[in-house]
């Protein structure tokens, strides 16, 4: 096969690789990032008592969920970093520093000592090594997505790139599947102990399992075809003006309203809030409230593949928004149903003590949530990538989508706990939402408050995307990145957008 630069010079951009082995590359990384950074958000009603100070569950819990929003608030600064050295320096080089950070913090939360061993110093070490995981995550998409778009033909990039799009709901079931095995293996009182730690320590294999990976991996072709050609930004003040002159930070904000901030809420929302309003509002055992999630995820993952090939012909924007406003229309009923499912138990104030839930309804609810997820997910990173040029890709991708679920879906969790609490009569300060008191949306005085009115915040935001987008964002999948660098399918074909 002929050599990368010797392809460019012929007009020509050809991978050294297969692309099943590219995508196989670049996702089975992605899938234990994700799987690294979403042990924490699956084990934060766990993590509470132990890593913070004793007292109101509810405080406990939204100090959890804050340190959970901190390793997203910091997502959009790796972004930039990450992004910088991504269009100066190159794809690979990024995203292999992404997955040495991410996998080091992660070992590292396996071995920090708990509040009662050394007390404020153990949230605030917590918080110190989220954020690393949450500047490695804000460039690791980027690079995969990216690296996958960039060796895809344009008439597959969105069939292609929902391989990766899997790999977030692959990450997170398999931090499911390894607590379930593990805290129903090692008992719930020694899990408690120190047990809880295995997970966290197992991450140390797999990302030694994913460096191996991608040391292996070459520069993507149409990076290389930019570099051969001299189109690459060469140092930092080319690329600041590259990326943020002109109305760039208007076209970002654009992209974040009109696609990338609904997709993070319905991402979320049909997750991981999902398993927390069965566990922590209805009181449904981790065991079942886990089996539930992972049967609706394993018949709900093949259908980010269905939507990445369904937008190759009829289009981003119909799917991606539809999926924002079907979301909306109906998790209002959803959440009701979920709750006529779970049989739960009350208690004589009526508080919820636990629950025995129909397992084959409640998974099929969260699994029509999951596919909102899918049709939302499945197609944004063939869209992201067309919408923004290669010279300067890697950054302008990535800002808008981390500021969407780093932001706007990463404190999705504190905000519909907050929200909740709000309508809770009897609550004040912090725990009601930062003073603002919305007990007369639970007119009734239901001791459990209001338990959807967090759903004010998703509805809100979907609702929002969907109306900006349609309006506001252009269709892309006609346009052929390809022909930004004269590559195999440039003849006859629309050009890649350029922005202003």
């Amino acid at each position: 096969m002929a050599s990368i630069s010797q392809a460019a010079g012929r007009g020509l951009v050809r991978s050294a690789y297969s692309i099943p082995f590219v995508i196989g590359a670049s996702s089975a990384g992605t899938v234990i990032e994700w799987y690294d950074f979403y042990l924490y958000a699956t084990l934060t009603p766990f993590l509470a008592p132990i890593f913070f100070p004793p007292g109101d569950p509810t405080s406990q819990l939204l100090a959890a969920f804050a340190v959970y929003g901190a390793g997203f608030a910091v997502r959009p600064l790796g972004a930039v970093v990450f992004g910088r050295i991504g269009d100066v320096i190159g794809r690979k080089y990024a995203f292999l520093m992404t997955v040495t950070i991410m996998g080091g913090a992660t070992v590292l939360v396996g071995v920090l000592p708990s509040y009662a061993q050394i007390g404020i110093l153990a949230p605030l070490i917590l918080v110190t090594f989220r954020m690393l995981q949450g500047l490695a995550l804000g460039g690791e998409y980027g690079g995969a997505a990216i690296y996958v778009a960039e060796h895809a033909p344009d008439h597959k990039r969105g069939l292609y790139t929902s391989w990766i799009q899997t790999t977030a709901t692959l990450g997170f079931f398999f931090s499911l599947l390894i607590i379930l095995i593990t805290r129903v293996g090692f008992g719930e009182d020694t899990y408690k102990e120190w047990r809880w730690r295995v997970p966290f320590l197992l991450s140390a294999v797999l990302v030694g399992f994913a460096l191996y990976i991608r040391l292996k991996l070459q520069e993507t072709p149409l990076f290389q075809r930019l570099k051969d050609t001299g189109q690459t930004t060469k140092n930092t003040s080319s690329w600041a003006r590259d990326s943020f002159s002109g109305n760039k930070v208007g076209v970002i904000l654009l992209v974040l309203i009109g696609m990338t901030a609904g997709q993070a809420v319905v991402w979320y929302q049909g997750q991981f809030q999902a398993l927390n309003f069965l566990t922590v509002y209805l009181k449904t055992p981790y065991q079942t409230a886990y089996t539930i999630l992972m049967l609706a995820l394993v018949f709900g993952t093949p259908l980010f593949l269905f939507f990445g090939w369904l937008s190759d012909r009829i289009g981003r924007k119909p799917i991606i928004l539809g999926g924002c406003a079907l979301a909306a229309i109906t998790y209002v009923p959803i959440y009701q149903a979920m709750v006529a499912n779970a049989n739960v138990t009350v208690d004589a104030a009526g508080k919820i003590t636990g629950a025995n839930p129909n397992v084959p309804a409640e998974a099929f609810l969260i699994w029509l949530q999951v596919v909102y997820v899918t049709m939302v997910y499945g197609p944004i990173a063939a869209f992201l990538v067309e919408f923004f040029p290669a010279r300067v890709r890697y950054t302008l991708l990535s800002i808008p989508y981390h500021l969407g679920n780093g932001e706007f879906g990463g404190w999705l969790p504190a905000i519909f706990t907050g929200l909740v609490a709000a309508t809770v009569a009897g609550q004040t300060g912090f725990v009601p939402f930062f003073g603002l008191d919305l007990r007369f949306l639970n007119p009734s005085g239901d001791p459990n408050g209001n338990i959807y009115a967090g759903l004010i915040y998703t509805i809100t935001v979907a609702v929002i995307t969907a109306i900006v987008g349609w309006f506001f964002i252009p269709e892309t999948k006609d346009r052929k990145i390809w022909q930004e660098v004269g590559g195999e399918e440039a003849v006859g074909t629309a050009a890649a957008p350029a922005i202003p």
